[in-house]
C-alpha cells in the first residue's frame, strides 16, 4: 500500500486517538469539565447537546457530530428539552469510564463520548499550530458517513464490559480520530496556514511527496516547482500562503522531524543519519539540529530516553 503524507506525519508525531469516557443522562442537565489535554474531542452518540468553551458557543451538536477543542481550558455541556431546571452533573467525580445517570440508555437520553489526541511533544506543538481553537465535524456531511457508526461502536465497547474491551476501545479511538480529521479537513474552508493545510493541497502535493520520499536530496526550488507543474514564482507564493513557510524551510523542518524520530532509537548513529538527511557533515547536521531543537542530537536523545 502506498504511503501518504498525513500517515507519515502521524507516525512521526506518534498521534493516537484516546477515548476517555462519557455519560448518558435524561432530562435537563448541564456539566462543566476542566480540560487538561491539549486537543480534546467531544462526540454526541444520541440526543442533542449544546457546547460552550472559552468564549466560543453555544454550539448545537447532534448525533454523530464531534467537536475538536484545541488549547481550551474548560467546556460547558447542556442538554434536555428545557422543561425543568437543569441538574448539574459531576461526572468527573465518579471515577468510572462511563456514567449512566439513573440508568439512562441511548434512545431516551443524551449520550456523550469524550476523548483526546495523544501525541509526543513535537506533535503537540504541530497540532496546536495546525488546528483552530474550536473545530466542528458534522455527521450529516458526505465526508463523515462513518462517524456516527464509530461513535456507536465506541459506546458499545466502553459499556459492554467484554473481554478485550480495553484493546477494542483503543483501536476504535484511533479510527474515530482518523475519521474526525478526514471529515474536518474535507469540510474546513478556513484552515490556518501550516502543515495540515499543506497536506490537503492538491496542487502542491506532488512537490510535498517528492520532499517526503527523498528528504536527503539537495532539492532546488526549480525542481519542486516543476514537480508541481507550476512556475517557480507561482509555486513559491502558493507554498508560502498554504504552509506559512517557504518550501525549503518546510523541507528543513521535515528533516528535523525525521531526525527527532530517528534519535529516539539508541542504535541510530548521528553521522550516517546526517548524510541520509542531506547534510554534508555531521557537524553541519548537529548545528542545524541545535538551531531547530535547542540542543545537540546526543543531548536530545539522552533527554527523550530519560523520560
Amino acid at each position: 500500500m502506498k504511503r501518504d503524507q498525513l500517515s507519515d506525519v502521524f507516525d512521526l508525531i506518534e498521534v493516537a486517538g484516546m477515548v476517555s469516557g462519557g455519560f448518558s443522562v435524561r432530562g435537563d442537565w448541564f456539566c462543566r469539565l476542566e480540560i487538561k489535554d491539549p486537543v480534546k474531542m467531544i462526540g454526541v452518540v444520541c440526543g442533542r447537546v449544546r457546547l460552550a468553551t472559552d468564549g466560543y458557543g453555544p454550539i448545537d451538536l447532534e448525533p454523530g457530530d464531534v467537536a475538536i477543542l484545541n488549547g481550551c481550558t474548560q467546556v460547558v455541556l447542556k442538554g434536555g428539552p428545557g422543561a425543568a431546571p437543569a441538574t448539574k452533573l459531576d461526572v468527573e467525580q465518579s471515577g468510572d469510564a462511563f456514567v449512566r445517570v439513573d440508568g439512562a440508555e441511548c434512545g431516551e437520553a443524551d449520550v456523550i463520548i469524550g476523548g483526546h489526541v495523544d501525541v509526543n511533544p513535537t506533535g503537540a506543538a504541530l497540532l496546536a499550530q495546525a488546528l483552530p481553537r474550536v473545530g466542528l465535524v458534522r455527521a450529516s456531511a458526505d465526508e463523515a458517513t462513518n462517524l456516527h457508526a464509530i461513535l456507536n461502536r465506541v459506546l458499545d465497547e466502553v459499556t459492554g464490559n467484554r473481554i478485550g474491551s480495553a484493546f477494542a476501545v483503543q483501536q476504535q479511538g484511533q479510527l474515530l480520530l482518523l475519521e474526525v480529521l478526514r471529515a474536518y479537513l474535507a469540510q474546513a474552508d478556513d484552515l490556518p496556514p501550516g502543515w495540515l493545510r499543506l497536506l490537503t493541497d492538491e496542487r502542491l502535493r506532488p512537490a510535498v511527496t517528492s520532499m517526503h520520499d527523498e528528504p536527503g536530496k539537495p532539492w532546488r526550488l526549480e525542481e519542486l516547482a516543476r514537480a508541481a507543474a507550476m512556475s517557480r514564482t507561482s509555486f513559491a507564493e502558493r507554498f508560502r500562503a498554504v504552509a506559512g513557510v517557504p518550501p525549503l524551510t518546510y523541507l528543513n523542518a521535515w528533516r528535523m522531524q525525521l531526525a527527532r524520530h530517528a534519535l529516539r532509537d539508541s542504535d541510530t548513529r548521528v553521522g550516517p543519519l546526517a548524510f541520509r538527511l542531506g547534510y554534508t557533515s555531521e557537524s553541519a547536521f548537529s548545528n542545524a539540529f541545535k538551531r531547530e531543537v535547542g540542543m545537540s542530537p546526543l543531548r536530545y536523545r539522552a533527554s527523550v530516553q530519560a523520560v
